[in-house]
Order: C-alpha cells, then structure tokens, then sequence
C-alpha cells in the first residue's frame, strides 16, 4: 500500500475539512455567543495545524487504488468523527468525551441517535453544528472535497468507497464532475426545503437545522419534543416529502433533469421503494386508527414515521412506543431494508433487498428446470455475477457483525428489545429504537464501552463495512508500495 500518499491525502483532506468549523463559529457569533465562537475557531485551527506538516510533503507516487481508496475514507471519518466532538468537549456542552465523541459520530453518520437529555439547553452555535454535521455527512466529506477541490483521475475510486450502495455510478465520465452534480442536487434539495419549511411558519434558524438533517437524513432535531413541537400538517407533509425525496438515488434526479424520463420510469428500485412505503402506510395507518379515531390523523402520523424510519432520517411526530406491536414489526422491518442505493439513507438498500429476491427466484427456477439458463437482471440489463455474490457476501458481514455488537450491547443488561433496535437503529443508521431508545428517549443511559460499539456501529453501517474492516487487515499495512 501507498501509506505515503494516504497520509498525505488525509492530511490535505483534513486541511480542507478545518474550514467547515467556521460557518458554526459565525452562527454563534450572529446571536453573541463568544465563548462557543472560540472553540469552533479553536478546533478548527488545531486541527488545520496539525494536519499542515503531511500535507506539504508530497510522496513521490500518487497512485491510488481499491485499498488506498478505502483505508483513506475510513480514516478520515475517523478523524473528523474524533475533530468533531471537539467542539462539544472544548465548550463543556458536552462534558464527557466519550458522550461528546457518541453524538459527533451520529451527526457524520447520519443516524440521529443522541445522548442529550436537554438539546435545547444547547447553545444556536452547537444546535446548528449537529445539524450540519448531519448535512455534510449525508453526501459524503470525501464528496464534497472532490466537488470543491481539484480532484485526480482516480477520484471515483474514493467515491466508490464512501458511497453508498451495491452499485455506484457516475453522471459523467469525471468523478469530480459527478461530485459537482450531486452537491448542486443536494444543495438545491436543501435551499428548496427551508423555503417551504419558512412558508409553513417555521422559524429561519429552525427551517435551516430540520433542512439539513432531513436532507441528511440524520433527524437530529433542536427541539425536545422533535418535530411534534411544531404541531403543524403543514411542517410534517413538507418534511414527509423531503425525507422521501432524500432517500431515492440521486441518478434519477439527474435523469429528470436531463429529461430521461423513461428511465425514471423503468428504475424498478424507485417502484419498489415506493410501493414499500405506500403499503406500510396503510398496514401502520390501519393498525393505529383506534388511537387517533380519525383517518386523516393515522395518515399524517403513520406516514411520516414511514417515512422517517424508511429513510433512516429518525425524526419522531408520535411516541411509536406507545402503537401496537404490529406497527413496531412493520417500523422494525424497515430499518433493515432502509433506502435506495445512492441516496443519503442507511440501511441494507432496496437494491440490495431486490438482487437478493432476483437471486432467490432464479434459484427456484433452477430447482424447477435445471438445463435452463437464468440470469440476475437489472434494468432489463443482466448483472455480472461479482456483484450479486458481492450483495450476498455483504449481508453475510452485516448480519456477522450486528449479531455481535447485540452481544457486546447485551453486557449493559438492558432489556431485549433496547439492546436489539440499539444496534439495529446505529447500524441502520436510523436514530431511534424501541422501548429506552424510542423516538422520545435517548442513548444517556448506556455505559461508555456501549457507547464505543454503537458509535462504531454507526461508522460500520455509514461506510458498508469494508472500509473500516480493513483497517484491521495486518497485511494491508505489512506490504509497502
């Protein structure tokens, strides 16, 4: 491995990343919050500081592959994971590090589980962070580095290891240039959510934090009660709409714009994806009607907590512990099939989800008829037989490897169902679980090692798994370039 030039890159990746501490710094500066101010501008300049030397040295080979690609994504959220509570810690916000490190992990990774009992005893500098954390986690930090920075020719191979999803494509024949049309999509997607956040009567500095976690479809929210606190259809349909949109792959956006609607409308994970949501509705809507007594009331509630969990955005207008168990098995289910393949969701994909159906129905076939000759397609195209053993080789790992933090998790002594949707939901990268980490509780209570496996489970689930696991493969540091 080229360990010169990936730590040369991370240094440079790092420099770059110190800037994003100013624009909290100039929140909290907006509504004379100084003291917040100085650990932003702190931080930042430490870590620009500290990453300066690696990055001014240049290594005599910038060639770059598959296991530099991913030892360099799983550093660098390690390292911003680690920059990122800084804040948290150096202000006495968050006094515990461990805690510190718990939420800024949540926020890059887009999960929304917390481990504040008061967020709005946080200061607009720290509100703002976490929901900006949720933000530049959503698309991705190498991402946004590649579609601001000059990038090489080997870009892609990055985006390919922080991306998320079985399949990766790219707009155009360039990985900045994809990065570029991902970021503007993002960016507008955003803009276009405040707008209508403000039109709903949402305060600015409000509509501008929920924008960015429901773009990143994290849900940390600024309020205590969440989203409920607004109490508003209006506010709930917008953000429903949102998270919706957030969790489709960001290729059929392009392809609207450049007006290829029939493959829109031949993208058979748009349909499923869709259809999942739409029958799930109408399982929970119908399961809790009882509580509400009105349809239009089980509807607005069934279908943003659909929404939210499908998506794993996480933000919360109704406490689903208190729904029936059969709605908590639907809502369940859905944090392990998540989003689609592309888009700022977690979970195991509906892609994923559907080349394992594809797979388990040309096995039959073959059971049935065994001269005759089926193939996995996609797209009316047939897919390469790497890929569909590699989405069988991938649920095997995450399967392994959530199996095993509930076992870790289990040491806390919680009852199942919180050990269990506790892993599920950071794995997912959801937010919340059921029972003591519901929509209206949060992670406080678990002990500093629980809070060490969840918050890799986060990374884990954020990254697909690889780039973190092979970071500890000894023979990928053993071999020199």
């Amino acid at each position: 491995m080229n360990k010169t030039f990936v730590f040369h890159y991370l240094s440079k990746m790092t420099l770059a990343g110190s800037a994003l501490f100013l624009l909290p710094a100039i929140v909290s500066l907006i509504y004379g919050e100084f003291d917040i101010v100085l650990a932003f501008v702190a931080v930042g300049a430490g870590l620009a500081v500290l990453s300066l030397p690696a990055a001014l040295i240049k290594p005599k080979s910038k060639d770059m592959y598959t296991k530099e690609s991913l030892v360099i994504v799983a550093l660098l959220w390690i390292v911003f994971s680690i920059a990122g509570a800084m804040p948290f810690f150096v202000s006495g916000e968050i006094p515990h590090f461990v805690d510190a490190l718990f939420e800024s992990v949540s926020g890059f990774t887009t999960t929304g589980s917390t481990i504040l009992t008061d967020i709005e005893a946080l200061s607009h500098g720290m509100m703002f962070w976490r929901s900006f954390t949720h933000w530049i986690g959503g698309m991705g930090i190498l991402v946004l580095a590649l579609a601001v920075f000059p990038s090489s020719k080997d870009s892609m191979y990055l985006m390919r290891a922080e991306c998320p999803g079985p399949q990766v494509g790219k707009f155009v024949p360039k990985g900045k240039n994809t990065a570029v049309y991902m970021y503007s999509i993002y960016g507008a997607l955003t803009v276009l959510t405040v707008i209508l956040l403000c039109a709903g009567g949402m305060p600015l500095f409000d509509s501008v934090c929920h924008a960015m976690g429901t773009a990143g479809t994290g849900g940390f929210g600024i309020k205590n009660a969440g989203v409920a606190f607004y109490d508003s259809a209006y506010i709930d349909g917008v953000i429903t709409v949102m998270m919706i949109l957030f969790g489709v792959n960001f290729n059929i956006f392009y392809f609207m714009l450049i007006r290829r609607f029939r493959d829109v409308a031949k993208n058979l994970e748009l349909r499923v994806y869709l259809i999942i949501i739409a029958v799930s509705t109408v399982l929970i809507g119908a399961n809790i009607y009882p509580i509400y007594e009105s349809v239009g009331s089980s509807f607005r509630y069934a279908v943003f907590q659909v929404a939210s969990v499908m998506t794993t955005t996480g933000f919360a207008t109704a406490d689903f512990n208190l729904w029936p168990a059969f709605s908590q098995m639907v809502l369940i289910m859905l944090m392990f099939i998540g989003a689609c393949a592309g888009s700022t969701g977690g979970g195991f994909k509906v892609q994923r989800l559907i080349i394992i159906a594809k797979n388990m129905g040309k096995f039959f076939k073959k059971l049935l008829h065994p001269k005759s000759v089926n193939l996995v397609t996609s797209e009316d195209k047939a897919m390469d037989a790497d890929t569909v053993h590699g989405v069988h080789c991938y649920l095997g790992i995450y399967l392994f490897l959530m199996l095993a933090s509930m076992l870790l998790v289990s040491v806390d002594n919680q009852d199942f169902a919180t050990s269990f949707t506790s892993v599920v939901s950071c794995f997912n990268n959801i937010g919340p679980g059921i029972n003591r980490v519901g929509p209206m509780e949060n992670f406080s209570f678990f002990s500093d090692f629980s809070k060490c496996i969840l918050s890799l489970n986060m990374l884990l689930g954020r990254l697909e798994c690889l780039p973190m696991m092979i970071l500890f493969i000894p023979s990928i540091w053993k071999k020199k370039f």
